[in-house]
């Protein structure tokens, strides 16, 4: 007999906590071709911290399945809501439409007693300077997104830029950049610029170079001296979408560095939260610092934290990776190529949800990721899936176990859909 399952949490906790904060996620499938069917339903635990890989071929369905997981977020009771929140980096701008109900699928959701649903909790940044270009293409934009240049040192600059560490280029930046930084005040893209225009040690070449990296960074209309604190984006009850799909000119450097100051300071401000935490427990009081338990969300990874090579952002993902879980900073990387994915995420995955893959390469990954089985167990269950949309296979580290399922249908409008002609 196959039970109601509640994936992510072990046996013990289920019995213990019972379906208290969870998220209903989709239906266990049993049988095969013909006689598969859908059978009790699969929950996810949203209580504690995780790592999750999301992965299968392109089309299969992996944003919608992760829209499913953001909607039960966001769908908690107020006791658990109010503690948590949600940063989706979102390169392909497909997230906004969670705001509004799924109707194409009215009937669809009546299937699974399931109903239409917009989410207003959803609230979408776009960077400051294109703001308005968002809006005249349509796009239901939130806040804008300002970051001070002062937030990024000499090496995040040189990473988003493609230079060698210790090339001239570097070099000329990561002195100019100190002599402001030193100064210990914000500044502005034409602050470093005019530092760099009037260095008389370093070449003419290097600085043309180096002024017309920084006149690409100025078109990604994210800096300004003030910037943002990261209080106004990440908020208690609240799902930020990081929407950079319009980004013109290295655009991977600019995703990279946005990337990289929300998980650092995502990570700083829950360690001291835990630490406040811990505290007010031992003393018996409220915790006078406050920060939700977070998940970051990062739509194609591969790009953010590649198996070879750095991004801005690679190390402070690998950190929430490594120690996210005892400050509550959960991570799901989203693929549609694991193999690509830097191996030390692989490894601290406790989930995985693999929509269809056929890649020996990708198959592979997920053998590393989960070494408890043996690869041709995982590419059983993954032959035996029913070719239906959102069939997938599950792999818990906590259950210690595989298993598949379909996923429910989406309760809020997927933008994310193959485009057509009619």
């Amino acid at each position: 007999m196959i039970y109601e399952t509640v994936a992510g949490r072990s046996r013990e906790e289920t019995e213990r906590l019972g379906k208290k904060c969870v998220g209903f996620i989709g239906k266990h499938i049993v049988g095969t071709g013909e006689d598969a069917h859908l059978t009790t339903k699969v929950y996810m635990d949203l209580m504690r911290p995780h790592v999750i890989l999301i992965c299968g071929k392109r089309g299969t369905g992996k944003s919608y399945l992760n829209g499913i997981i953001v909607e039960e977020i966001l769908s908690l009771p107020d006791e658990f809501l109010n503690k948590t929140s949600v940063v989706v980096f979102d390169p392909v701008g497909i997230y906004w439409s969670m705001k509004f109900p799924n109707e194409s699928q009215r009937k669809l959701l009546e299937e699974w007693d399931l109903m239409p649903e917009g989410f207003d909790r959803v609230k979408v940044f776009a960077p400051g300077e294109l703001y308005e270009e968002y809006e005249k293409a349509g796009i239901p934009v939130d806040f804008p997104l300002f970051i001070s240049p002062r937030e990024f040192g000499a090496e995040d600059w040189s990473l988003a830029f493609g230079l060698e560490r210790t090339s001239q280029f570097s070099i000329v930046l990561e002195k100019n950049l100190n002599s402001l930084l030193e100064k210990g005040e914000n500044f502005s893209l034409e602050d470093i610029i005019g530092c760099i225009e009037k260095d008389e040690r370093a070449s003419s070449h290097v600085k043309d170079v180096l002024l017309s990296f920084l006149d690409v960074a100025k078109g990604w209309g994210i800096f300004s001296k003030e910037g943002m604190k990261i209080r106004d984006i990440v908020k208690p009850g609240q799902a930020s979408v990081i929407d950079v799909s319009r980004v013109r000119g290295g655009e991977w450097g600019v995703r990279s560095l946005l990337a990289a100051w929300i998980t650092r300071e995502v990570y700083r401000e829950r360690v001291l939260a835990r630490k406040e935490e811990e505290l007010a427990k031992m003393e018996g009081r409220k915790p006078a610092r406050k920060f939700p338990l977070t998940w970051l969300i990062f739509e194609e990874a591969h790009n953010f934290v590649p198996r070879e090579g750095r991004t801005v952002c690679s190390d402070a993902i690998l950190t929430i990776a490594k120690q996210g879980r005892e400050p509550g900073v959960s991570l799901i990387v989203i693929t549609q190529m694991p193999n690509k994915i830097h191996q030390d995420v692989l490894s601290q995955c406790d989930l995985v949800f693999s929509l269809r893959l056929t890649s020996r390469d990708d198959l592979d990954a997920l053998h590393t990721v989960m070494q408890t089985y043996v690869r041709e167990d995982i590419e059983r269950y993954m032959n035996l899936l029913p070719r239906w949309p959102g069939a997938a296979i599950i792999l818990d580290d906590n259950l210690e176990k595989i298993f598949t399922v379909c996923f429910r249908p989406r309760k809020s409008h997927h933008a994310g859909g193959t485009a057509a002609i009619f």
